[in-house]
């Protein structure tokens, strides 16, 4: 086989690179391959030409092009400082390593985003695997680490920052770790906590974070001034979407200034609407909990003549943890999802279903995400437009709204007695410590996140891609929100499950729009935005 390889491949063909031979382990085909380059556009100008995704195209014998193996790669040190010295990992002369059969994550290896493949599909987009590397671009002694923590609460920090700190010290001998207190804000306005294994021991039992948070407050000059003036060289920043383009403006700033200093970032959020990973730390734990507010609200119903019970659950643009509490509870009736567009009057209308379960049952349980229905409520109490201090619209609460407006409806127009039952157990939810499942993915992300840095790469988010983890670019994860796609099997699932209404003849509602263009409108003309 004859291989055309141009000149410009040569020059991203590094340590850290895909080589040669590990294409010839993923060519498919007994042909003539020709390498090219491609990039991926990303926001910002710095981390366009950052990713280097490395295309692969085939030509079968038929003469068919066949797309190829496309790396999207994160930065690294040593592409703006290529004279940085690097070092032996550590993790060689481990105990607890010894008797790992492949110590160190092999450069070539990578994790595919599509896992569900045709014979004649190309590759598609890859990212590098997540893992301890053979050379290190920090020694143990020359460490100075910091740990920040932003947004709203979620079950799992604390087991993040400690298993940020505990991974630091136990596996590269780390003892220089500090927290900044306060979110964004605390790099610049309060005082450092200084983080060793005794001081974290225990706080992955506690609920919140240990750090204290706070919204907004990121000012990027000051945030890398203060990192420098400490002499910070490892940044982790646990946090939502928001959060995370902040990691990406200090990764980008860090750059301009030609400072040695790796950022990594920790993708937080309960609603699960991190882009490209499979799921964010915390989901499980809320889901589980909001268990407890359905089996509340059933049994409350259940006893009454007509109950009517409603439980709000997180969720602003994404309803997953609505929709994946109700397919676990089976004691829901009608689960509503900002994604999913709803109407109350009419043939197939919300109050006829309420109607129906009631009298075939005499109780029902509607479940709703805190971000579904805005429109409608928005309307009724003409409430003007409120935003927190990271410019995210404060939300009303739909459920109390909804709650009323049921019970008028059925009085008033069917003048129907009913018992309402309102829960909100969001705060409850959010305040918990996390599970035992979140607390093993928290420690992977954790560990993944120490090792990227340790490695020198920097300007990254970490998270499972079809359950393995692997480094992805900051701005693949904040060019779009996860949402649940109604046109997929679990929304059938779920449907099928309370057997409510879909809630698409009105209007003329198609499942194109809802999944595609209805959505963005909604999130356009309501400007509920997530951190």
């Amino acid at each position: 086989m004859d291989l055309s390889i141009p000149s410009s491949f040569s020059e991203i063909s590094s340590s850290r690179s895909l080589s040669q031979p590990s294409f010839q382990k993923l060519r498919l085909f007994p042909v003539i391959c020709n390498f090219n380059l491609k990039s991926r556009k990303f926001p910002t100008r710095s981390l366009f030409w950052r990713q280097n995704c490395l295309s692969l195209r085939a030509q079968t014998s038929n003469g068919a092009l066949n797309d190829g193996f496309v790396l999207e790669d994160v930065p690294h040190l040593t592409d703006f400082l290529p004279d940085l010295p690097s070092y032996p990992n550590p993790l060689q002369n481990s105990q607890a390593y010894a008797i790992v059969k492949q110590n160190f994550v092999i450069p070539e290896d990578a994790v595919a985003q599509k896992i569900v493949v045709r014979k004649d599909s190309s590759r598609g987009v890859h990212f590098r695997r997540a893992g301890p590397r053979e050379k290190v671009y920090f020694t143990p002694e020359e460490v100075r680490a910091c740990i920040v923590t932003c947004g709203g609460l979620c079950p799992g920090i604390n087991t993040v920052i400690r298993e940020i700190v505990c991974g630091l010290n136990y596996m590269y001998g780390v003892n220089d770790i500090l927290g900044i207190q306060g979110g964004y804000r605390g790099f610049y306005s309060k005082n450092t906590v200084t983080l060793t294994p005794k001081v974290v021991n225990d706080i992955h039992k506690r609920g919140g974070t240990f750090l204290c948070t706070s919204r907004g407050g990121h000012d990027t000059n000051k945030i890398v001034d203060n990192i420098q003036d400490r002499g910070i060289n490892q940044v982790y920043i646990i946090g939502g979407d928001g959060t995370q383009k902040g990691a990406g403006q200090i990764y980008e700033e860090v750059e301009k200034r030609g400072l040695q200093v790796a950022v990594a970032g920790i993708p937080k959020t309960i609603d699960n609407d991190i882009a490209v990973i499979d799921k964010s730390f915390g989901f499980d734990t809320a889901v589980e909990e909001a268990q407890r507010a359905i089996n509340a609200a059933h049994v409350e119903v259940e006893s009454v003549e007509n109950g009517v019970g409603i439980v709000k659950l997180m969720g602003r643009y994404s309803g997953f943890i609505a929709m994946y509490a109700t397919l676990a509870s089976r004691d829901v009736d009608c689960c509503l999802i900002p994604e999913s567009p709803f109407y109350l009057e009419g043939p197939g209308g919300l109050f006829e279903f309420i109607e129906q379960r009631l009298k075939e049952n005499g109780h029902l349980v509607i479940v709703i995400a805190e971000g579904a229905g805005q429109e409608y409520a928005a309307r009724s109490t003409h409430r003007t437009d409120e935003r927190d201090a990271s410019g995210n619209r404060l939300l009303l609460d739909v459920g109390l709204w909804l709650s009323q407006y049921i019970k008028d409806h059925f009085m008033n127009v069917r003048k129907m007695q009913v018992n309402m039952k309102y829960i909100d157990p969001t705060y409850m939810i959010r305040a918990i410590p996390s599970n035992a499942s979140d607390n093993i993915y928290c420690t992977l992300l954790a560990h993944s996140a120490v090792h990227g840095a340790m490695a020198g790469y920097t300007g990254f988010t970490v998270g499972p891609v079809n359950s393995k983890h692997a480094y992805i670019p900051i701005a693949r994860v904040t060019e779009a929100q996860n949402t649940v796609k109604l046109t997929d099997r679990m929304w059938a699932r779920l449907l099928a499950s309370t057997n409510q209404p879909s809630f698409l003849n009105s209007n003329g509602m198609s499942l194109d729009r809802i999944d595609g263009e209805t959505v963005g409108m909604r999130k356009d003309n309501t400007k509920i935005s997530s951190t």
